[in-house]
This record gives C-alpha cells, sequence and structure tokens, in this order.
C-alpha cells in the first residue's frame, strides 16, 4: 500500500536520509523507532507529503503523489493522508466538532455532511458530550481523541502518527494505543507511527529500526 524507494534527504551539508527502502501493507500498523536525529519525523513527513525527497520514489495507493503538482498534492494529502502529532495541534478558538470538521470543509464537503460525519465520529470516540467544548476545556487524552477524529474524517488511506502519546500520562497512552488497534480492527486503518514509547511500539505488527538515516532490519 506505501513503498518508498531510495529515499534520501539533506538539510545544508547534513545528509539525514540516506537511502530509504520500506514497504507497509494495507491495515498494518507499523512502529518506526531509533534515536533521535536519525531522520524518523523527516521520513513520516515525506511520506505525508510535508516535505519532498532529494531523490527517491514514493508510492501510495498506486500512485506517486510526487508527481503531481502542488494543488493536486494538496488534494491527495487531504483525502489519503491522517495526521496525529504529539501536541494535537487543535485550533483554539474551535470546538471539537469544527476541529474534526476541518479537514472534510478543506475538501469542500458540504458542512451538514461534515458535521454528520464529525458527530459519528465524536460518538465513536466516546466524546459526544465534548464536542462543543474547545480545547482550553478538555484533557490531554480528550483533545488527542479529537486529533484522531480529525485524522479519520476524510476516510485517509494511511494515518501518520509521531509521538502520538508522548504528551499524555500513562493512562492516557494505554487508551490511545488500544484506539489504534480498534480503528485497525474496526475501520481497516493502516498506521504508521514514530513513536520512543516502547510498550507502544511491541504491540504493534511490526518495528522498523532506524539508525543515521537507514533501516537498519
Amino acid at each position: 500500500m506505501i513503498e518508498t524507494t531510495g529515499i534520501t534527504k539533506s538539510f545544508d551539508k547534513l545528509q539525514i536520509l540516506k537511502g530509504i527502502d520500506l514497504h507497509v501493507n494495507k491495515n498494518e500498523i507499523v512502529a518506526i523507532v531509533g534515536p533521535s536525529g536519525v531522520g524518523k519525523t523527516t521520513l513520516l513527513q515525506i511520506i505525508g507529503t510535508l516535505d519532498k525527497p532529494d531523490s527517491g520514489k514514493i508510492v501510495i495507493d498506486g500512485i506517486e503523489p510526487f508527481r503531481l503538482n502542488e494543488k493536486e498534492m494538496s488534494h491527495f494529502r487531504n483525502r489519503h493522508i491522517g495526521f496525529v502529532f504529539q501536541f494535537h495541534q487543535l485550533l483554539p478558538e474551535f470546538t471539537a466538532l469544527e476541529n474534526v470538521m476541518i479537514p472534510m470543509l478543506i475538501a469542500r464537503e458540504k458542512a451538514m455532511v461534515a458535521v454528520k460525519k464529525a458527530k459519528e465520529l465524536l460518538d465513536f470516540l466516546n466524546l459526544s458530550d465534548r464536542m462543543t467544548h474547545k480545547p482550553a476545556e478538555l484533557s490531554g487524552g480528550e483533545k488527542q481523541r479529537i486529533a484522531v477524529a480529525r485524522a479519520l474524517i476524510n476516510n485517509p488511506s494511511v494515518i501518520l502518527a509521531d509521538e502520538p502519546s508522548g504528551s499524555l500520562d500513562t493512562k492516557n497512552k494505554e487508551e490511545l494505543h488500544t484506539l489504534f488497534f480498534d480503528l485497525r480492527n474496526q475501520l481497516g486503518q493502516t498506521f504508521i507511527i514514530v513513536t520512543h514509547d516502547e510498550r507502544l511500539a511491541t504491540k504493534t505488527d511490526r518495528i522498523i529500526y532506524m539508525k543515521d538515516g537507514l533501516i537498519t532490519n
């Protein structure tokens, strides 16, 4: 479902990625682990089309996103890729419901359709009673689950998560980890997760180890 071949990336004279070959199957949950600075987040951003590789090839769902023009790539990213970040990145002025709706509105869906889908997702994640609350009124665990709902709303091919439980306490970490597997089992989602959390990594289908800009396994 996702295939990268020979991905390289440098910043100035520092080469971060030195030729990454990676294959991820549909419905697979994969953890990318390794010391800080080895290129895990850079690789995730390239797979998510947020950054361009210097060389190499990426195919997602049979499409090579870096062959698209800027407008087409933005549409591809919005439709095919969901993102979950360490600090959730919810917009503080919007309610939980409004935050979840945003990707669907960007895709130019009708507001009433976006509201219906956002409510369904919040209900699925046991957040129906929080949908009118703004981020400042929510717990860390609630904010991260809302971020997951936002990532899911356009039925993306893959969800990319960068240290998704890094800012959570132990209880909320466990709940978030369980949620990822529930989503895979019930909705057929594919996950690529960058994490330092060994407990999360060991639960995934496969662990990919990175060192010095390369995959070592």
